[in-house]
């Protein structure tokens, strides 16, 4: 990425620029107190500098002075005031911010959940409507809130993460900017007061500011980053040398989804890191069976493969749902039309006694004669973030 003098980047003053559709730059940090906001707001100062109209959307200074100090006279719309449960609460006016039309718009918290009777859910469905409207964005998250990392985050930090953000939107960012910080500098920070009130220090030291968390957070938004890097990397290449990418045919996965529920969601966020890193289109494809019939499907495991469902599609994912007595033969069949060269399955969870008297789709799909790459992902909670006990093709 180029810079200017400062320091600072240069890169997105020239897609805001030249490209008439909005477009998005991340800022993605490894935890809170990175200066994540505080970078925004250093870089819509020198778009202004250079002559762009840029306001403030919504940013969270968490009453850090230095963040404060930061905004300067910097245009800001003011916020909508919304009454939820009888208190009074701040979203962004996206509306005003809509009918005001800049070209630059700074939007915090990307993975924020809206109030009620704001209108969408969550911001960064507020965020994909400005790029629409051709307002490019500068956001901000922290990378626990991806919602791939979900599971990741539970099983080896011990944390659950609510507010998350689909994998895909900071994926089709034009620019993912990584704010690499060392977790004892980042708890140096903390201890000065620089973070969160001193109140507040000792607990979070004790608890999620442990040298072990922030160490993995880093590595992950590290590993984020350069996936989104090799992305960037390959669609130049693939733009500037076209004739010999045209006869390519693009990588692509599946993943089987079983009617049954209970590991399904840690599968498909498995699938949504794989897919990303490879740079693919991928598919979800439920096979439902004459027993999973509407009328005969356990009305629980129904609510439960609908969620699934949503949370595919909310991963970036083509669901498809194909009907048949023989699964693993339909999987096959949509993935050679399809063009898809690795399907992921679940490790089986049934007794071994089953899969010795009936042939397990997992074991129909690893013996195909199709070509067909099988990765078997565990799904054992004790493992801290998986692994497959085989890929044959």
């Amino acid at each position: 990425m180029r810079e200017n003098a400062d320091g600072t980047p240069t890169g997105f003053y020239d897609i805001v620029r030249l490209r008439e559709r909005g477009k998005l730059k991340v800022y993605v940090g490894s935890a809170a107190g990175t200066g994540k906001t505080y970078r925004m707001l250093q870089e819509a100062h020198e778009l202004r500098r250079r002559g762009v109209d840029v306001v403030i959307g919504f940013v969270e200074t968490h009453q850090r002075a230095e963040t404060e100090a930061q905004v300067g006279d910097l245009e800001h719309i003011p916020r909508q005031h919304i009454a939820y449960r009888s208190v009074m609460l701040e979203e962004m006016d996206i509306e005003a911010l809509l009918r005001r039309h800049p070209q630059v718009a700074l939007v915090d918290e990307l993975a924020h959940t809206n109030v009620p009777g704001a209108r969408h859910r969550k911001r960064w469905e507020d965020v994909l409507d400005l790029l629409d409207e051709g307002i490019s964005v500068i956001s901000a998250v922290n990378v626990q809130h991806l919602e791939s990392l979900n599971e990741v985050i539970a099983s080896t930090l011990g944390v659950t993460v609510r507010e998350t953000v689909p994998d895909w939107v900071v994926a089709s960012a034009a620019q993912v900017v990584n704010l690499d910080i060392s977790a004892e500098d980042l708890r140096q920070r903390l201890r000065e007061g620089r973070i969160y009130t001193t109140d507040k220090v000792d607990a979070a030291l004790t608890n999620f500011f442990t040298e072990e968390n922030l160490t993995t957070l880093r590595e992950l938004a590290l590993r984020e980053v350069a996936s989104s890097v090799d992305r960037a990397r390959e669609e130049i290449v693939r733009r500037e040398d076209a004739p010999r990418y045209a006869a390519r045919t693009a990588e692509r996965i599946l993943v089987a989804m079983s009617s049954n529920p209970q590991y399904t969601a840690r599968l498909l966020r498995r699938a949504s890191r794989i897919a990303g890193r490879l740079n693919s289109d991928w598919y979800c494809v439920w096979v439902q069976t004459p027993g999973e019939s509407a009328n005969r499907i356990d009305s629980t495991v129904q609510r439960a493969l609908v969620d699934n469902i949503q949370l595919a599609q909310s991963l970036g994912a083509e669901v498809v749902k194909l009907q048949g007595t023989q699964v693993a033969a339909e999987i096959v069949r949509f993935a050679r039309e399809r063009g898809v060269s690795l399907a992921l399955v679940g490790q089986s969870q049934r007794s071994r006694w089953y899969r010795w008297w009936h042939d397990s789709v997992v074991r129909s799909l690893l013996h195909n004669t199709s070509g067909l790459d099988v990765l078997v992902v565990s799904l054992d909670e004790r493992r801290q973030s998986g692994g497959s006990s085989g890929a044959v093709s």
